[in-house]
């Protein structure tokens, strides 16, 4: 596996790249890589929060010690830095949009919503303003030109680090100027090259929770952006029978079966969340089992426009899935539908749908979703 090109016709010297420098070591490492190749390397650090303990926290980044690491590399590269504060941008796009998801009793990915809006937009007009030719990330992906001359997106060679799924929603004039050098690298040759390089980030934890919930404690994040919104109400049968009570939807996940504190002799599932209404509704396993799915806001990088004539696609559901074989089209109203070959478990509203153009390991990223809404083997999706 080796370095993911730039594949740009300019000459490394007469070529200007921005670096998205989080802190952590994938980010510092392909500074330096692009520095040692010649090219002119800027490096800018977003700020996107300040929870005060975050500074000092484990897993984190883009906060209080990440971007004093940021700074350490550059300094240690002899590249210029610069730290933009987008906090007021990040809580509008990312935070606000979070909690608004949890409360209507979906499961939203703020990572999605950052690259989409703060990194891969804001950002991208940042590097162009410093005149910079492309801006380089970290992101374990592969970004490659196509025979039309656009840009593709490509899972990464190393399946266990692959973020494609995070980053379905990157438009095609995104891509453009987009450009992912880890693509072709495992995680254990990153660190070894941040070793050569003696960045003192190389032994450095990666960021494990979302970035702006401390501990994985989101229903503290969403009660403090709105403040009084866990309203109790009724935990409920698929067949109607009043379970027990709860102390607010947004504590709920589908596919949950832990922490539902009560007993009725069988294991039950959240499958279904009613915001509207405060219920979590609970039943058996295989109430779970989707196989249609409706989304919104839909990203479309493929060649041919969608039509009502289904198109094969590979699906992935959740970040930690492989990719299974689907069909995508659209309805009557335009709306897509993504049809399972099989079934999948615990698919949630406010999760991403991801395709590919297979289930190989190397699949371009056809685009994606958000989902609206799931039908059920065994239940019929909420009118």
């Amino acid at each position: 596996m080796t370095l993911n090109s730039l594949d740009l016709p300019k000459d490394p010297r007469d070529t200007r790249v921005v670096v998205a420098m989080s802190g952590g070591v994938d980010s510092s490492v392909v500074a330096a890589l692009l520095k040692r190749e010649g090219y002119e390397v800027i490096g800018v650090t977003l700020q996107l929060y300040d929870h005060g303990e975050a500074v000092h926290r484990a897993g984190s980044c883009c906060a209080g010690q990440d971007i004093h690491d940021a700074r350490r590399v550059a300094e240690a590269l002899g590249i210029p830095h610069y730290v933009l504060d987008y906090e007021s941008r990040f809580r509008d796009a990312v935070m606000e949009r979070f909690a608004e998801s949890y409360l209507a009793g979906e499961t939203p990915i703020p990572c999605v919503d950052c690259n989409r809006s703060v990194k891969f937009r804001d950002l991208l007009a940042t590097a162009r303003d410093l005149g910079a030719d492309v801006l380089a990330t970290g992101h374990y992906v592969v970004g490659r030109t196509l025979a039309d001359g656009r840009r593709g997106l490509f899972r990464a060679a190393d399946p266990d680090r692959d973020q494609s799924y995070f980053l379905y929603a990157t438009t095609p004039d995104q891509l453009a100027m987009l450009r992912f050098p880890l693509g072709g690298l495992p995680k254990s040759e990153t660190r070894a090259l941040a070793r050569e390089f003696g960045l003192g980030v190389a032994e450095k934890a990666d960021s494990q929770d979302i970035c702006f919930v401390p501990g994985g404690r989101y229903a503290d994040v969403i009660e403090k952006l709105k403040p009084g919104s866990s309203q109790p109400g009724d935990i409920v049968h698929l067949d109607g029978r009043v379970l027990g009570r709860h102390e607010g939807v947004l504590r709920y996940t589908i596919g949950q079966r832990r922490g539902l504190a009560i007993a009725t002799g069988e294991p039950l599932y959240v499958v279904r969340l009613d915001a509207e209404n405060r219920r979590v509704v609970v039943g058996p396993r295989e109430a779970l089992a989707t196989t249609a799915i409706r989304l919104r806001d839909m990203n479309w990088l493929g060649d041919a426009p969608l039509s009502a004539e289904p198109v094969e696609i590979a699906a992935r559901v959740r970040s930690t899935r492989a990719p299974r074989p689907a069909l995508l089209s659209l309805d009557a109203d335009g709306t897509p539908v993504v049809s399972l070959v099989s079934a999948e478990e615990g698919v949630s509203p406010g999760q991403a749908c991801v395709f590919y153009d297979s289930a190989a390991d190397d699949a371009r990223v056809l685009g994606g979703g958000t989902i609206a809404r799931t039908a059920s083997l065994a239940v019929p999706a909420a009118a």
